[in-house]
């Protein structure tokens, strides 16, 4: 069943409807369609309203004009494009367009995201999040201000799609489809109508000032009485402007509520404009009593520009997160007849095949068909392997083919892919409310409703005692007691402290982390690339020497931060190594940690003790001094095997990062515990440790990914825990903790699994993460405290009668401003540089 609350009045176009404007068309004037008033007199058998009327209609259909006269008479039958609104509604419920822009999640469960104009505030936000209990059927809207768009979740059974964008049309939110570009095209859209808004409304302030110094001036110097009323009438009419068009978006969200009864922050300042207006200019058209038409122009100017910052920093946060959107390309090379041509990445289809050159980002999931080389899949896993791929193999949207081109056949596009699935958990991360927001927004609602009745009171007491008071002093407690600076106290210094996060590349995908991160508790590192710079170096070898050149070989045809640094660390070899090369064949890179090849018919195999045992390799023992020497010097061994047969073993490092020793030093001093979750050997994590001066029990070795996760939801239990990685291995461990931090070194879609994206090496962001958490919490505290100080004190004078509207509209808006104020100074010496 529809609420009728919200529909709009329908007019209907049955046939005894027209029947009834056939017979009532002789008492309308032809030209201007007003009734013919009823006189002695008459204008052509009473066809016109007056002689004006009928000479314009006259000269009109004498130009050959009279279908102007059809057009107006449509007009007035099926007013605003009643009908074509309603059509164009209905394509929301077309089964393309659902099967193009919606998700089914069961035979009668749909999702769609939609493209909302008109979205303002918190306050918008708060309204259209209260769909559910507006339209039956309607299970969940989820808004996201920064980016005009809503979530819907609805039951095709109990409502249409259609029927939802009515309602939202009707409360003056236009829903369009999603397109590439729609989101920032609608932006753009908005800042400029907000900037329109602003522009008419500082235009209205300042001229409202100078008639209003004119009227004080002339209180002293003296004011002929015609001079002074002419004033008081132009101050009404530019005050009317005010509120009528830059001012009418605090009416709408007013009429809305009314509509929707719930508490819409909206309400009493609506109210509160409206009645200043109302008896503003009755005073003005009586010529006695006071005008606050100034007071009022001045007061929309304010909250339009605060509203317009505050939308400003809430766009400038997200456009600066916004990465996943392009981490595919949006060009590809499609066969099309033999030949492959240039087409968008949005036309490609399932079974589409396309050519992926060496550098090239693959355009969706798909399986080689042609061609073989080694894919980059960083950008889901977080690892800097190349993966060696060949015909038959899967290959993933977003990775990057490093050599050879690759002809590829699509399993998967858009959203359905790897990478799209991992957009979507991205965007709904970011679209949560943080839960300090949510309570600002709780005890915004309850306010708005305590104010309502506290005015209702002060004019039932007031028109009893002294009712000539009663309304301008209801009027100044509507006035000074909006809640906008409450509503605008936390959501305001989150969206500054993101911003200002991501200008130091620190990307942050909500709120809820710097709410945690205000705290203490612990912090997990992984060593590789986190602790360590990520570039690993050869810096001994024991063993047969003849292997060399072979080893030199195969792992030049490695992407593996460990083959790369052998490869380049006996470059010295590379003439000897040049005529290895041919003989070499069959190189396979696997994920257990080594690479294994076949020169002159033996295999070869090169990695990590696991990797040599798993492959049945005998000898190792006779290694076993050398290796434990290098692992108590922080130094990992790298064995070489020719048939099975340990002949060689190299060590290699990854030295520590120079600022990690500081940035630890300064996380403990913050009240933080910092430990260490790695799948190294035992004994080089313990060395590591103890040169950072890290406790034993918290120093952590060769451990599994399920390990790093156990260890890090135990921790959840009755901490706030950090988690800081790069790898795949990482991944679970950084979705399981309370703030997982991506560092650089894996790739940005590292997002997906945490909510932290350091686009910087080192640990010098974590330290400034921190104290920008703690500088933003407090930045909350001072707003809240300001906000609330100043309705409860302002909301007891003015029931009191000890402040008037006057006095109310120059005192709202300065709590407006405070809290702007507060929050766009938000420190900066929380990014003061970290010595190291």
């Amino acid at each position: 069943m529809e609420s009728p609350i919200l529909d709009r009045p329908k007019l209907s176009n049955d046939h005894a409807a027209l029947q009834k404007t056939k017979r009532d068309v002789h008492l309308q004037c032809r030209h201007c369609g007003l009734p013919i008033p009823s006189g002695p007199w008459t204008w052509a058998a009473q066809d016109f309203c007056c002689s004006g009327c009928e000479a314009a209609y006259g000269l009109i259909t004498g130009s050959g004009l009279g279908a102007y006269y059809e057009m107006a008479r449509e007009r007035r039958l099926n007013p605003a494009g009643e009908g074509a609104r309603r059509e164009r509604l209905q394509w929301f419920d077309d089964p393309d367009f659902l099967a193009k822009y919606a998700r089914r999640s069961s035979d009668c469960r749909f999702s769609i995201r939609l493209a909302l104009s008109g979205i303002h505030c918190a306050a918008c936000v708060w309204l259209l999040e209260k769909l559910p209990q507006l339209v039956p059927g309607v299970n969940a809207a989820r808004v996201a201000w920064a980016q005009s768009t809503i979530d819907l979740e609805w039951n095709t059974n109990a409502t249409q799609l259609s029927r939802i964008a009515e309602v939202l049309n009707n409360l003056g939110y236009s829903p369009n489809p999603i397109n590439e570009d729609s989101t920032r095209k609608a932006g753009q859209r908005e800042n400029r109508e907000q900037l329109i808004r602003l522009g008419v409304a500082g235009a209205a302030a300042g001229n409202n000032m100078l008639i209003a110094a004119a009227l004080y001036l002339g209180m002293f110097s003296g004011m002929a009485g015609e001079i002074e009323q002419l004033l008081r009438l132009a101050s009404a009419f530019v005050g009317v402007i005010s509120l009528a068009w830059p001012g009418r978006i605090f009416l709408t969200g007013a009429i809305a509520a009314l509509r929707t009864r719930t508490p819409h922050m909206d309400l009493p300042l609506a109210l509160g404009l409206f009645l200043g207006t109302l008896g503003s200019i009755a005073n003005a058209v009586r010529g006695v009593g006071e005008v606050y038409f100034d007071s009022i122009s001045v007061l929309i100017f304010v909250l339009l520009l605060g509203r317009w910052i505050q939308s400003r920093q809430q766009r400038s946060a997200a456009d600066a997160i916004d990465l996943l959107s392009r981490l595919t390309p949006r060009w590809t090379l499609r066969r099309t007849d033999d030949r492959f041509v240039e087409v968008p990445v949005a036309l490609l289809r399932v079974d589409d095949i396309v050519q992926v050159r060496a550098g090239e980002t693959i355009p969706f999931d798909g399986i080689v068909v042609t061609g073989c080389g080694f894919v980059d899949e960083s950008v889901l896993t977080g690892e800097s392997v190349a993966l060696a791929k060949q015909v038959g193999d899967q290959v993933a949207a977003g990775t990057q083919n490093l050599r050879s081109a690759l002809e590829i056949r699509a399993l998967a596009v858009g959203i359905q892919t790897r990478i799209g699935r991992v957009a979507a958990l991205v965007e709904d991360a970011a679209r949560s409310k943080p839960k300090i927001v949510q309570w600002a927004d709780r005890i915004g609602g309850q306010f708005v409703v305590i104010v309502m009745i506290i005015a209702l009171l002060t004019l039932l007491y007031w028109s009893w005692f002294e009712p000539s008071h009663a309304i301008d002093r209801t009027m100044a407690l509507l006035i000074v007691a909006c809640p906008c600076a409450l509503a605008m106290a936390t959501p305001l210094a989150i969206a500054v402290a993101l911003a200002q996060a991501a200008r130091h590349r620190i990307l942050i995908k909500g709120g809820d982390v710097l709410q945690r991160l205000s705290g203490t508790g612990t912090v997990w590192l992984d060593k590789t690339g986190t602790l360590t710079r990520g570039q690993m170096q050869m810096i001994d070898w024991y063993g047969d020497e003849k292997v060399q050149p072979i080893v030199a070989a195969i792992q030049s045809q490695s992407a593996h931060p460990i083959a790369i640094a052998m490869a380049r660390d006996l470059s010295n070899l590379s003439a000897r190594e040049a005529a290895f090369q041919s003989q070499i064949a069959s190189v396979e890179q696997t994920s257990l940690g080594g690479i294994q090849a076949v020169y002159a018919g033996k295999i070869v195999q090169i990695g990590h003790r696991h990797f040599v045992e798993n492959a049945r390799a005998h000898g190792l023992d006779r290694f076993a001094e050398q290796v434990s020497r290098w692992l108590a010097d922080g130094v990992t061994p790298v064995y070489v095997a020719v048939d099975r047969d340990v002949v060689a073993v190299a060590g290699v490092c990854d030295p520590l990062r120079a600022d990690v020793q500081q940035s630890l030093d300064e996380i403990r001093r913050m009240g933080w515990s910092v430990g260490i979750l790695s799948g190294d050997h035992r004994q080089i994590v313990a060395q590591v440790a103890k040169q950072l001066t890290i406790p034993a029990n918290l120093a952590n070795g060769e451990l599994m990914p399920e390990d790093k996760v156990r260890l890090v939801q135990r921790g959840c239990e009755n901490q706030t825990v950090v988690m800081i990685g790069d790898g795949v291995n990482d991944s679970a461990a950084l979705a399981a903790a309370s703030v997982g931090i991506a560092v650089r070194g894996g790739a940005e879609t590292s997002l997906a699994a945490a909510p932290v994206y350091f686009a910087q090496e080192g640990l010098r962001d974590m330290v400034r993460l921190i104290r920008l958490a703690r500088t933003t919490m407090r930045t909350i505290r001072w707003n809240f405290a300001a906000s609330l100080s100043y309705n409860v004190l302002a909301v007891g004078l003015a029931a009191t009668g000890h402040i008037s509207p006057l006095l109310a509209a120059v005192l709202m808006p300065i709590s407006s401003l405070s809290v702007v104020c507060i929050s766009l100074m938000l420190p900066r010496d929380w990014s003061i540089d970290i010595p190291g």
